[in-house]
């Protein structure tokens, strides 16, 4: 039973639909761009690319939702030429960088998402189940950090 009430069309309360994780197939022009400037962000940020990262960006701007690094791991385009520890060591430099975005649980997995430059999110996650919906309002709370930020100094304030 999902802990919350807001579900898409089609999709019955108490009724977990998970989606298609991602289309990578295919990626569309604004896609394809995605990925370039993702890499360009990590090379300045100093990281190396490799065929691992720019496989894991791919599935991750195709995706249609955060997903977990159990997910990432056993996708078969990863999972058949690199291990765990890669994907696992990618993530966790993505993140440190900026890049991505852990939408961590305390009981739960961690989710993973593109974090693109001037682009903001907010996820209801279902917290018996890990469904995941995107809420598709302006996040109020943006705002709130931006002014705790400048009169606090802290960075990259998560909510």
């Amino acid at each position: 039973m999902r802990d919350f009430s807001m579900t898409p069309a089609g999709v019955t309360a108490g009724a977990c639909n998970k989606p298609d994780i991602c289309d990578d197939e295919f990626m569309s022009v604004p896609a394809t761009t995605q990925l370039h400037e993702t890499i360009a962000r990590c090379r300045k940020a100093g990281l190396r690319r490799t065929w691992a990262l720019e496989a894991l960006l791919t599935h991750l701007i195709a995706a249609k939702r955060p997903m977990t690094f159990g997910e990432l791991a056993e996708m078969k385009t990863l999972k058949d030429r690199c291990d765990k520890a890669t994907v696992f060591r990618l993530l966790v430099r993505l993140e440190k960088h900026g890049i991505l975005r852990r939408l961590g649980l305390h009981d739960r997995s961690a989710y993973y998402t593109m974090n693109f430059p001037g682009e903001h999110s907010d996820y209801l996650i279902c917290t018996e189940c890990g469904a995941i919906e995107k809420l598709d309002i302006a996040c109020p709370v943006e705002k709130l950090e931006a002014r705790i930020s400048e009169q606090s100094g802290f960075k990259k304030l998560y909510h």
